[in-house]
């Protein structure tokens, strides 16, 4: 898999409370695209970060209707990935922030 179809994968990480608690078990969550699947994502996160994936668990998060001054709005469906780091594997996703 090329770098660029790496980065068209995963869109980013998602930095919660819960995601923060998860990263101390070495879990880390990214938001996907939506056609992504559990391998493409396995790749995308070996292939970037060049550590070692041993579990993929995925969400698929329905966005809610919103009303802003009388006007209804829907936010948009995604993806998220929950990936499981091999023992002693870490990414350090905060460090130019």
């Amino acid at each position: 898999m090329t770098t660029e179809r790496n980065y068209d994968i995963l869109l980013g990480p998602i930095i919660t409370e819960k995601g923060t608690r998860l990263s101390e078990h070495g879990q880390i969550v990214f938001k996907v695209r939506l056609d992504a699947n559990k391998a493409q994502i396995r790749k995308a996160v070996e292939g970037l970060f060049d550590v070692k994936v041993t579990k993929v668990n995925t969400i698929r998060v329905t966005g809610k209707t919103k009303i802003f001054r009388q006007t209804v709005g829907r936010r948009s469906n995604y993806k998220k990935a929950i990936v499981t780091l091999s023992e002693g594997q870490n990414i350090d996703y905060l460090a130019g922030l």
